[in-house]
């Protein structure tokens, strides 16, 4: 008979202690993560932590680049929004937002569902439609989008065609901030691929029971298509809301760094640069950052709260 030495039982609630090699072994990967993590720590905290509360701390003082900072307080923001052309630069930029961003976001899904569609060339047409998204908010095309628009430019000239004499729509007050309008909208590639993506995940089989009962295509789009897309739809413009608020270089260089005429391209960010930048007044412009930031924050918190109501999530209908 063999006898069989039962091994001693090891108390409830106690884990053998872990090898000293494997705690070792993972202190060095850690230590790894972290060093090549570190570029961008460094980068994060000098780069835009560090500038963010320094900006925090200037918008309560009255600085000027070339003196120490004075605390003032709430001077800044009591200043700011007493004066007419901080109000004129809100109007402006609201209009913009307003405007320009559905109007973009239409152009791009009217032209994603076009190109969803099998057919020869789609790459070259994809990357035709996507171009200008890469290269609209470079200096060069907002100078080219000022001549456009200019007196006796190629503008002017197509609309005396059809009888509209308006001339350059650059030197008009009425007309110049729609230029604007035009070029973000002539930049819709980047949404029409999001756009594109989220079409090519609708299922097929619901378009074939849809019309199988009947539906014609203005149906199928508002029952099945924008459903489906409501996410990606979302994602669009939470986006291009935040992109329009932040809108400056088109502005800047198709105005000739004048925000004009009359104020009439003064958005927002214009009229920031104009207060930090030219007239010295950098808690002035920090205040009115921290008040851009603050602002948009509240769009988007008011975004994310309408979307219950209008967004379907395929995880949430199961």
């Amino acid at each position: 008979m063999t006898l069989v030495k039962e091994a001693p039982a090891r108390p409830a609630g106690k884990r053998p202690a872990a090898p000293v090699a494997g705690r070792r072994g993972r202190r060095r990967e850690n230590l790894a993560g972290y060093l090549f993590m570190s570029p961008w720590i460094a980068g994060f905290l000098l780069l835009t932590a560090g500038p963010m509360i320094a900006s925090l701390y200037y918008a309560f003082t009255s600085y000027n680049l070339f003196t120490p900072p004075k605390w003032v307080g709430l001077d800044n923001f009591t200043t700011m929004f007493q004066d007419p052309r901080w109000q004129k630069s809100v109007e402006v930029t609201l209009k913009y937002v307003v405007v320009a961003t559905p109007l973009k976001l239409l152009l791009a899904l009217g032209v994603a569902l076009l190109l969803a569609q099998s057919r020869r060339g789609q790459g070259l047409y994809r990357a035709a439609f996507y171009m200008p998204s890469l290269i609209g908010a470079s200096v060069s095309v907002g100078f080219v989008w000022r001549a456009l628009f200019s007196d006796d430019a190629i503008v002017d000239r197509s609309q005396k065609i059809f009888g509209v004499d308006v001339g350059g729509w650059i030197g008009n007050p009425d007309y110049v901030l729609y230029s604007l309008v035009a070029l973000s909208i002539w930049q819709f590639g980047a949404p029409m691929v999001i756009f594109l993506a989220g079409l090519k995940q609708v299922p097929r089989e619901l378009y074939e029971a849809a019309e199988v009962d009947g539906a014609g295509p203005l149906r199928r789009f508002w029952s099945i298509t924008l459903p489906m897309i409501s996410p990606v739809l979302f994602f669009n413009v939470l986006l291009e809301s935040i992109h329009a608020f932040q809108v400056f270089g088109s502005a800047y260089v198709v105005s000739d760094t004048r925000c004009g005429p009359a104020d009439a391209t003064l958005v927002y960010t214009c009229l920031l640069y104009q207060k930090g930048f030219k007239e010295a007044q950098m808690g002035f412009a920090a205040a009115m950052a921290w008040t851009l930031v603050i602002a948009v924050a509240l769009v988007t918190a008011v975004l994310f709260w309408s979307q219950k109501k209008w967004v379907h999530y395929e995880e949430a209908a199961k």
